[in-house]
């Protein structure tokens, strides 16, 4: 994640990871990352230049390998598909071995719209409250109503409307309380 501002800020978004990752496999450990669309993963046959390539989990959750055609990399810990592009892999190639390193990560985003100075879709790296979007986004507006926020979270086929207002947040250090998870929007009215 690059960000061009520093300070109290800067620190509140780098986050510790912890439980609640909602794509974890159900073999992963809670705090174990968890491949997403558009992260980019640097898959390395050794000693097989052919077969290694620096590839982007496509919006399916699937990667394109020589060989393998489409494997599904989302949902997966970089472990858990090591593991699976190895036994795929020994069909071809004598005793694959077979690393999987996470380049870059940009399936953790959350959108913030409405009364913001910058309204737009944000990566996070860790998990982040709503101060911390709040603070990607460039800070309220003059005319935001910050007692009516709202985060809307798809879970499943619903979307569930969270009410949040700032003043609580901020007053009673309700932080945790409104963390957001990835694909989640805030919206300022």
């Amino acid at each position: 994640m690059t960000m061009r501002w520093m300070g109290a800020a800067a620190a509140a978004v780098m986050l510790v990871l912890g439980p609640g990752n909602s794509r974890a496999a159900p073999a992963a450990s809670p705090a174990a990352y968890t491949i997403g669309p558009e992260d980019i993963l640097d898959v390395t046959v050794w000693n097989n230049t052919g077969l290694s390539r620096t590839v982007p989990v496509r919006p399916d959750g699937k990667i394109s390998l020589p060989l393998l055609d489409d494997v599904q990399a989302a949902g997966l810990t970089p472990k858990q598909l090591k593991a699976d592009l190895t036994r795929r892999l020994a069909r071809y190639v004598a005793a694959p071995e077979v690393s999987v390193i996470v380049r870059e990560i940009h399936s953790r985003k959350v959108a913030v719209v409405g009364e913001v100075k910058k309204p737009g879709r944000y990566d996070v790296g860790s998990r982040a409250s709503v101060l911390d979007a709040i603070a990607l986004a460039g800070g309220f507006n003059d005319f935001a109503r910050r007692s009516k926020m709202v985060i809307l979270r798809m879970e499943g086929s619903t979307v569930t409307r969270i009410p949040c207002n700032y003043d609580t947040v901020v007053s009673k250090g309700e932080l945790e309380t409104f963390l957001l998870q990835p694909g989640d929007t805030l919206v300022v009215p």
